[in-house]
């Protein structure tokens, strides 16, 4: 069974930072798709970044150069950074588990497994 567990979320002040993290158990993501979402109350999920089987990345344009999706794959882990946070960056964030792709994945049914989320709130 895949599991995976997000961890890392909090309340910071804008311009602080976050570092989140997500463990997958039950599977090894070596060749998979991987992707943090993000849903604030009353809007839609939202890929905020995705890395492809080979490591290629894509970031909605909101993020770039804030936030670094990285993965660890001895640690089985996956790691969204993020940095310069703004007000608007609040919202319940996803890690998600795909399907092998060469190119990110950028649709939540593009995706296979989800963790349960966990809450980023930045305050002004």
């Amino acid at each position: 069974q895949v599991q995976l567990a997000e961890s890392g979320g909090g309340l910071v002040q804008a311009g602080g930072s976050l570092r989140l993290s997500c463990a997958a158990s039950g599977r090894t993501f070596s060749t998979d798709c991987i992707g943090w979402f993000r849903q604030a109350p009353g809007t839609e999920r939202e890929v905020v970044a995705s890395i492809s089987s080979l490591g290629s990345t894509y970031y909605t344009t909101s993020v770039k150069g804030r936030f670094t999706i990285s993965r660890d794959f001895a640690k089985n882990t996956v790691y969204l950074e993020m940095n310069n946070l703004k007000p608007e960056d609040t919202a319940v964030y996803y890690c998600a588990l795909g399907r092998s792709a060469l190119r990110p994945l950028v649709i939540p049914g593009a995706y296979n497994y989800w963790g349960q989320g966990t809450q980023v709130t930045v305050s002004s």
